[in-house]
């Protein structure tokens, strides 16, 4: 799940954490009338709200010139500017080409910082620990994955107990790897502990501030704010799920969701994932890359379903347009292979199987499984490792090109 910036500033608020002033608005004048309650005499931040980072940097679809985030010192020009976001589609280096349509603003009252930085919370994969991230701040699309790509020594990395939380040691690591004088020290451990909080207690997956600014007192402010949350502990927070904005959410991403299914798109790729688990997922991809091919979507059917909620799920990937090719890694348990392979043969029968398709079932009622698919008479190519799997399609692939 995820939600907008002015969302995440309202959940971090009620954690204690400072951020600027700031009203949501829905129309231009909405947003001229909420620059007079945030500041009196401004300036002012003016944002285009869209589930993506690098707004700054963006631009909106068919214009050039100024992105989704814009310094406004005078009043008179909060409402020209809003109307030049409202209604459009900006582009970013995260949303891919077609963009997202900006159907509101968020007008927040300038802070005044003399030094900005990049703060973060994930799960660190190996050590399975929330880890916090923290980087001096730089202007500009480059992703804080980029950066620590090439160049690591500009992340610090700090791995948090689970118990204890942010230690003092490591509160002076991060003072001394910003070059934070001694009186922030303070404000930086409660800003720290803060969202660690929130990470926990919400059941993030990640928190990003960047940046986080501080002023003159040692105060530090989130300036921006960017939150994901594990969507199999959505059940626990109701209050979450409520201000989920569907319009963000692509229309097979929305279908998925109706049928219990997670799915995800990629700006690249013809190669249509079908799956039960993320490890599988991340697997197949990884094959997939080593191959020569990228993965277009995937489509994660794990969990409690039966035989019409799979075939369903299965013609969300068959009727992409971009899928030259399917795979489907089924790792059967709970969720029993035979069943998989029923809704496979009920979705390409009905859709037809236009493309490769390869499955691969190991666990529960794979034999019944295999003998569903052989059965069937459709051209579905049946491989029985992961690595097979990914070998056959794409050598099909080739074949059909």
């Amino acid at each position: 799940m995820n939600i907008h910036e002015y969302q995440a500033k309202k959940i971090l608020a009620d954690y204690g954490i400072l951020i600027p002033e700031g009203k949501i608005a829905y129309t231009p004048h909405e947003a001229k009338e909420a620059a007079s309650k945030v500041s009196r005499h401004g300036p002012w931040m003016l944002k285009a709200q869209i589930q993506s980072g690098a707004r700054e940097s963006g631009h909106f679809l068919g214009k050039r010139g100024k992105g989704g985030v814009r310094f406004i010192q005078r009043k008179r020009d909060i409402l020209p500017e809003a109307e030049e976001m409202l209604g459009e589609i900006l582009v970013t280096n995260q949303t891919g080409a077609k963009g997202r349509l900006v159907s509101r603003v968020y007008v927040e009252a300038f802070k005044n910082v003399y030094f900005k930085f990049y703060a973060g919370m994930v799960i660190h994969r190996i050590s399975a620990k929330p880890t916090f991230l923290l980087a001096s701040f730089v202007s500009g699309s480059k992703s804080i994955l980029q950066r620590a790509e090439e160049n690591p020594d500009t992340v610090l990395k700090l791995p948090i107990d689970i118990d204890k939380g942010i230690s003092r040691s490591q509160v002076r690591s991060a003072c001394i790897f910003l070059g934070l004088d001694e009186k922030s020290e303070p404000h930086l451990k409660k800003f720290i502990n803060r969202l660690y909080k929130v990470f926990i207690e919400k059941d993030a997956t990640m928190i990003e501030i960047n940046p986080a600014g501080v002023n003159r007192r040692g105060q530090i402010f989130a300036l921006d704010a960017n939150m994901s949350f594990d969507d199999n502990a959505a059940y626990r927070h109701p209050e979450i799920r409520k201000i989920q904005d569907d319009y963000e959410e692509e229309d097979r991403a929305l279908k998925a969701k109706k049928f219990g299914f997670k799915y995800n798109d990629f700006d690249r790729g013809n190669v249509g994932c079908i799956v039960n688990g993320d490890g599988i997922a991340l697997a197949a991809m990884d094959l997939i890359k080593k191959n020569g091919f990228d993965t277009s979507c995937v489509l994660n059917v794990k969990g409690g379903v039966d035989k019409d909620k799979i075939a369903a799920g299965i013609k969300i990937i068959m009727t992409n347009p971009r899928v030259e090719g399917i795979l489907i890694n089924i790792l059967g348990g709970f969720l029993r292979c035979n069943l998989i392979a029923e809704g496979i043969v009920d979705a390409a029968s009905e859709v037809g199987a236009n493309v490769p398709l390869v499955v691969r079932f190991e666990g529960t009622n794979k034999d019944d499984a295999t003998d569903i698919i052989e059965n069937s008479k459709l051209p579905i190519i049946i491989a029985h490792t992961m690595e097979e799997s990914v070998d056959r399609l794409t050598l099909a692939m080739q074949e059909a090109e």
